[in-house]
């Protein structure tokens, strides 16, 4: 039986941390089409925004869940990457709502991002708030990996997991930011 070295787990995800704050986070941020966020709240409303992305990342969580092991080592990466972009773009909707304003600056946008997360962040991002960020994503993600690996069952705590992790994340987010600003239209 081979025991898993915890300093090396430890090690590892410091790795994976370390290089998902260098460039995952802003690659993920530049990726994500603000006006389209700005789009689906003005049409759909904040909570169906917001359930919709938790809809997009259960589908996702139930992809890499559903045929055990093979699935969850092919679609955990795309899973996480999925998780994160449903995250981001949950975090951008409510910063849209409250502020009247969908172009959002990345430093401002982290700022928010980490304080929802529980990560200590000071007045400039710093590389280490980045990597706190990351560091508790990937041990979200890994705590619901094990129970991922039996087929079918997985695919529904995958999802399950996914779906109640954005609408907490929401929730959490709406109550940081909890003044809507009031855009007055022109007669």
């Amino acid at each position: 039986m081979k025991f898993i070295k915890i300093k090396k787990l430890g090690s590892d995800i410091k790795h994976q941390a370390g290089k998902l704050a260098d460039s995952g986070f802003k690659q993920i941020f530049v990726h994500i089409d603000q006006f389209k966020i700005k789009k689906g709240v003005d049409t759909m409303g904040l909570d169906k925004f917001i359930n919709q992305c938790a809809l997009m990342a259960a589908g996702s969580g139930a992809i890499s869940g559903s045929g055990g092991m093979i699935t969850l080592i092919a679609g955990m990466p795309l899973d996480f990457a999925n998780l994160i972009t449903q995250q981001f773009r949950v975090t951008m909707a409510i910063m849209y709502y409250n502020k009247g304003s969908y172009q959002i600056e990345f430093n401002e946008f982290m700022g928010l991002v980490a304080t929802s997360l529980r990560v200590e962040a000071g007045v400039a991002i710093s590389k280490t708030m980045m990597e706190g960020i990351a560091e508790k994503l990937l041990m979200v993600l890994g705590t619901r990996t094990a129970e991922r690996m039996v087929p079918v069952v997985g695919a529904v705590i995958g999802g399950t997991a996914n779906y109640l992790f954005i609408k907490r994340m929401g929730e959490m987010v709406k109550k940081m930011q909890d003044t809507p600003v009031v855009i007055p239209i022109a007669p």
